[in-house]
């Protein structure tokens, strides 16, 4: 059911806002320093465009907010949040955690995408007092991600992310555990790696579950990452399903398919009973 729109006029300038994330009392959007170029748009020049002058900020609103003025915008320097991988609330709501891929060389995004980073980080607003903290998860080019989907807007624990090599390509697919930033905040949060070889490149991963009807029955990773994958030495093109709980993502099925798949962006796994009630 839609609700009705909300305009926000704080956001001064028409930045280029692609995700955002939702807790159980709040939506997250990103304010970043890459912007739509409405003259670009009108002249048939570049759709966007980058600002680096501009500190990039998360605006946080009530989910059912009846107008702006409910909406607080919190300065993250340098911390451009195209992506969102899932947000939720502690300390019985004063605190938002919000964890994103942060696009490094933003120069660098429009016209050589090779260039560009992206490493994943966790967020911290104190609601109360206005002081946001970051915590890097890992150094590494990550990007492309997701989680188990029962999971968002709660806190989870692991997150799976495309390996780029560089972007629009990815070489594999790494697991992440949350809760090793609350052991060590200077500890690398990989804990599973899946490399698919020389000229080897695969799309976004998706997390299924093994139960989807008893999923917080089950541990949060019991299921399969699975994505595409194009090997460009054979040009041959696999569907691959890897288990999720082991420490090498083992992969448990490729199925050969007959047509080439484009390195794509974005994609859903849709249950069979879901489709037949279409």
């Amino acid at each position: 059911v839609k609700s009705h729109d909300l305009p926000i006029f704080s956001m001064t300038s028409p930045s280029f806002v692609h995700d955002f994330a939702i807790t159980k009392n709040y939506a997250i959007f990103p304010d970043i320093q890459i912007e739509m170029n409405l003259l670009g748009l009108i002249t048939g020049g570049a759709p966007v465009g980058t600002n680096s002058r501009k500190v990039p900020r998360l605006g946080v609103i009530p989910r059912y907010a009846i107008d702006e003025s409910e909406m607080r915008w919190f300065e993250v320097p340098g911390f451009n949040m195209m992506h969102a991988i899932n947000a939720w609330e502690e300390d019985n709501g004063d605190t938002i955690v919000v964890i994103a891929p942060n696009i490094l060389s933003i120069e660098h995004f429009l016209k050589r995408l090779d260039l560009v980073h992206a490493t994943i980080e966790q967020v911290k607003i104190d609601l109360k007092t206005g002081k946001v903290s970051r915590n890097l998860m890992s150094k590494w080019n990550l990007e492309l991600t997701c989680i188990n989907r029962a999971y968002i807007g709660k806190k989870n624990k692991y997150i799976y992310a495309a390996i780029a090599d560089p972007l629009p390509k990815a070489k594999g697919v790494v697991k992440l555990d949350v809760s090793m930033l609350e052991i060590d905040q200077q500890h690398d949060c990989i804990v599973a790696t899946r490399i698919f070889g020389p000229n080897c490149f695969c799309s976004e991963p998706i997390f299924v579950p093994k139960d989807h009807d008893n999923v917080f029955a089950a541990d949060e990773d019991d299921g399969y990452v699975v994505c595409y994958m194009h090997n460009e030495s054979t040009k041959e093109s696999s569907f691959m399903v890897m288990d999720a709980k082991t420490h090498d993502l083992e992969i448990v099925a490729v199925v050969k398919l007959p047509h080439r798949v484009p390195y794509g962006f974005h994609g859903i796994f849709v249950k069979e009973s879901d489709l037949n009630m279409l």
